[in-house]
């Protein structure tokens, strides 16, 4: 075991004490000790996932190991390191991310709350100082824009895993996204990137679509003003639609999605319903051809592709920085998922430590 003494014994934290409840800011207490394979950071910006969200709302169902800390995504420096860790060393800046990357993968840290157990998974971010797994941070070169390399944790690789490895978008391929968030606006990029026409976004709020229309989206449809499937059949014209991504995890746009792609289409789950919120498809044509996936963050390699997405933006070839519509404090970090929930915001929502 790794002493952390000398360094920071207790950190600022926002803590999910229960589902569908504002979160907790408070201090807590770091472990007295590293583990092998767990690295000590320190927080400079954190973004907001519309899965945080989900986690808060419940919509997995009751969980078990409240209270807890949160976050996935984030840019960070390196503090100290346990045995083991190779990937990694002090004074690095760090991607954090919650797909496994290269490294170990520790056992997830124990802290401390008002007297009782603090649980936490193998990455968080919603806190000053982090103990994560070494196979959760990748290292990036020393400069990087914090508020870039932040985006690289989830909304970059997530987006651009759903169109390289779930989708497998297509030169001149057509492709509905439906939901203009974080991950959405980066799939939308990433469609661009590949060529595919048309490329449809659909939202609820102006402002988010006049980002996707930014990000290379050909047709935007707000669904809250206008009959979504029949503004989509215009956009399409005589086309049929090849892919169909779902940011929402609403059953009934993933059934309509369904029905609006061709006999061999791709329709891919990015959102995940409600506990409890069942699809009612019909299931024939996925025995000639037609596709039904469920994404798990891209598939993204971290450890691999936050380098390759890494190099295109620092060429200008991947807008990062028009993402982030809005910064808060971690004081403030209820507002900001509040601001997230009502459409407020357009991009990403970032915490700055």
């Amino acid at each position: 075991m790794s002493p952390i003494a000398e360094l920071p014994i207790t950190t600022q934290a926002a803590i999910l004490v229960a589902q569908q409840q504002p979160l907790v800011v408070d201090l807590i207490e770091l472990p007295n000790e590293l583990g092998v394979g767990q690295v000590l950071v320190e927080l400079e910006v954190s973004g907001i996932c519309g899965s945080q969200l989900g986690e808060i709302d419940g919509v997995k169902g009751p969980d078990r190991y409240l209270p807890h800390l949160m976050g996935h995504e984030g840019f960070a420096h390196v503090l100290s390191v346990g045995p083991g860790v190779k990937h990694v060393q002090v004074g690095d800046a760090v991607v954090l991310h919650w797909r496994p990357g290269a490294g170990i993968q520790a056992d997830p840290p124990r802290y401390k709350w008002r007297g009782g157990l603090l649980n936490a998974g193998w990455v968080t971010t919603f806190n000053r100082h982090a103990v994560v797994s070494e196979n959760r941070c990748t290292k990036v070169p020393a400069g990087t824009d914090p508020d870039a390399a932040a985006l690289f944790g989830c909304a970059v690789t997530t987006g651009f895993g759903v169109v390289e490895n779930n989708a497998k978008l297509k030169i001149g391929e057509s492709v509905v996204v439906f939901g203009a968030g974080g991950i959405g606006l980066n799939i939308i990029q990433a469609a661009a990137m590949v060529s595919a026409w048309p490329i449809i976004a659909v939202d609820r709020f102006d402002n988010r679509l006049e980002l996707a229309k930014q990000m290379g989206a050909s047709h935007c449809i707000n669904s809250n003003i206008v009959n979504a499937e029949k503004a989509i059949g215009k956009a399409l014209g005589d086309q049929l639609l090849d892919v169909f991504i779902d940011n929402t995890g609403v059953p009934e746009i993933i059934e309509f999605g369904f029905q609006l792609s061709h006999k061999q289409g791709r329709v891919i789950l990015v959102g995940v319903p409600s506990s409890g919120k069942n699809l009612n498809l019909y299931s024939l044509p996925l025995h000639f051809g037609k596709q039904l996936t469920g994404s798990e963050g891209g598939e993204s390699k971290p450890q691999l592709d936050i380098p390759r997405y890494l190099r295109l933006q620092q060429q200008g070839r991947l807008l990062l920085n028009n993402l982030v519509s809005a910064y808060y404090s971690l004081d403030e970090i209820n507002e900001a998922i509040a601001a997230m929930r009502d459409g407020s915001t357009s991009g990403r929502v970032m915490i700055r430590f």
